[in-house]
């Protein structure tokens, strides 16, 4: 099944690549049109017509990158250069005494080689590019037409198209960023839910070939002590029976291990529940028994997170896959303070490759992870 939120970012991509896209060919074939039509006011119409053609190519180029992650540094560059190429050979190849408005045109042909620019890069790369073609264009005008009402009016309908049609367009850069980081984070929760689902599955896998073994081994081993052809103070009798009651604990307590660990967890969130701040608890996998010093460990960092915590819903998830123990406590609201997590765990074995790390997002929420291995404590 595919995510709503998937389907909508792929939609607005896809919808912002396909506007792009018809801006590559409306304007530059608008332009081209424009000068076989007015081929009069051109000194060398073939040059104008090549420069169009060429930032048409530029386009069956450079807009198929948007689909990829936007543009790199080369092809931005690129993209600027052949903006402002385009401006100065239309300026270089125009009549004085032609049709003004051809000049301009220049602008309306290349604006959308700044708007790939402008969804791919912040400000501080767009705004330079737009004012170097601007500049361009400004210096033609002058030395076509001179200082007049009519060049400034021309060169304020220059800097006024580009400026509206970037800004629009620059607008919706933070938004796909944000989508680009939705994504991101839901691809990590899906991967953690798939790690879990495989955890589960792999436990209930163990758990049946344990019995399977307790059936085939220990059934025949206690039918023999009851029937007297097995002398339960026999040694190897006794280690057997004492192998096969450990499994069968195990077996048995597969759902609720985890021992003074999930005790000391129990406590901390019976109080944040207590404060207004209700956690959800979900244990998957075999917890093992961490040692008092992992248990002290987990509880303190937990609860110096929970303290810092305003009231509202959040998501506490163990996962033991294997000897690796993964702790995360998911919350949506913004911390009152950022706790120092580095005191606690001081005391914990180097060998269980104690780790705790608590990150905030964007969004004002954010996460703790705490990581441990089993086999390094036991």
């Amino acid at each position: 099944m595919v995510s709503p939120h998937k389907v909508a970012r792929d939609t607005a991509e896809v919808g912002l690549t396909r506007l792009i896209r018809v801006i590559a060919v409306i304007m530059p074939t608008l332009a081209l049109v424009q000068t076989v039509t007015n081929s009069r006011d051109y000194r060398q119409p073939a040059a104008a017509i090549i420069v169009w053609l060429a930032v048409l190519g530029a386009g069956a180029w450079l807009v198929p990158r948007l689909s990829k992650g936007g543009l790199v540094a080369g092809e931005t560059a690129a993209a600027i250069v052949i903006a402002v190429a385009a401006v100065a050979a239309i300026g270089a190849v125009h009549r004085a005494n032609g049709n003004p408005g051809s000049v301009d045109l220049a602008i309306l042909g290349t604006v959308w080689l700044l708007v790939l620019v402008a969804v791919s890069h912040s400000a501080r790369v767009w705004v330079p590019a737009s004012l170097l073609v601007f500049a361009v264009q400004a210096t033609l005008l002058m030395r076509e037409q001179g200082l007049n009402l009519l060049s400034l009016s021309e060169l304020a309908a220059a800097g006024y198209l580009i400026a509206t049609v970037l800004v629009a367009f620059a607008a919706l850069r933070p938004t796909l960023d944000l989508r680009a980081r939705m994504a991101a984070r839901q691809a990590s929760l899906a991967s953690k839910s798939a790690a879990e689902r495989a955890a589960a599955a792999a436990i209930r896998q163990e758990r049946g070939s344990r019995l399977a073994v307790l059936e085939r081994e220990a059934l025949p081993l206690l039918r023999g002590i009851a029937d007297g052809s097995l002398d339960p103070a026999d040694e190897d009798v006794a280690e057997q029976c004492a192998r096969h009651a450990a499994v069968l604990r195990r077996v048995l307590t597969d759902g609720a291990s985890g021992g003074e660990l999930v005790a000391r967890l129990e406590q901390v969130l019976r109080d944040a529940a207590a404060g207004g701040l209700p956690v959800t608890i979900q244990l998957i996998g075999d917890l093992g028994t961490p040692p008092p010093s992992v248990a002290r460990a987990v509880q303190a960092t937990v609860n110096a997170v929970l303290r810092v915590l305003p009231p509202h819903q959040a998501v506490l998830t163990v996962l033991a896959a294997g000897e690796d123990i993964e702790l995360y406590l998911i919350f949506s609201e913004p911390m009152r303070a950022m706790p120092d997590l580095t005191r606690f765990g001081l005391d914990v074995p180097a060998a269980a490759r104690w780790h705790a790390e608590l990150s905030a997002t964007e969004t004002g929420g954010g996460f703790l992870e705490v990581s441990w291995r089993k086999d390094g404590v036991a």
